[in-house]
């Protein structure tokens, strides 16, 4: 038996975030990223990619232990054209995740780079074998 080792390209269409019932704050579409998970003995790294989006139009927040992001992207206007054809449509995006309770809430680190989001979430360490002092009185 051969391997295969073709690399296989999948084409796949944005998703339109469906609507859950909040309001948004925003009059125009959101899509969720499309997000890779790592996961090493140490943490998990989530890798969104969000066009458009930098570190100023990217809103993270955790709640309850629900970790929202929000990207924010301004569609580009060309004077002088107008568009007759796109392939690629322009929005937000939005994706929630519920972290477990082995998720190191505090030290979690987010950034951002040519429109690509990583996300580290620490894995919260088992507990240390330590000796406790014992004192008089």
């Amino acid at each position: 038996m051969s391997e295969n080792t073709e690399l296989q390209v999948q084409d796949v269409e944005k998703q339109e975030v469906e609507e859950t019932g909040a309001e948004r704050t925003r009059d125009r579409k959101a899509f969720v990223p499309r997000v890779d998970i790592y996961e090493t003995d140490d943490q998990i790294v989530l890798v969104a990619d969000m066009p458009g989006v930098d570190q100023d139009s990217v809103e993270i927040t955790l709640e309850k232990s629900l970790l929202t992001v929000n990207g924010y992207v301004e569609p580009e206007a060309h004077e002088g054209y107008s568009i007759a054809y796109a392939e690629y449509d322009i929005g937000d995006f939005e994706r929630s995740f519920r972290l477990s309770n082995q998720i190191d809430q505090d030290k979690i680190e987010a950034s951002v780079k040519e429109g690509v989001l990583r996300l580290v979430l620490p894995k919260i360490g088992p507990a240390k074998t330590r000796k406790i002092a014992v004192k008089a009185g």
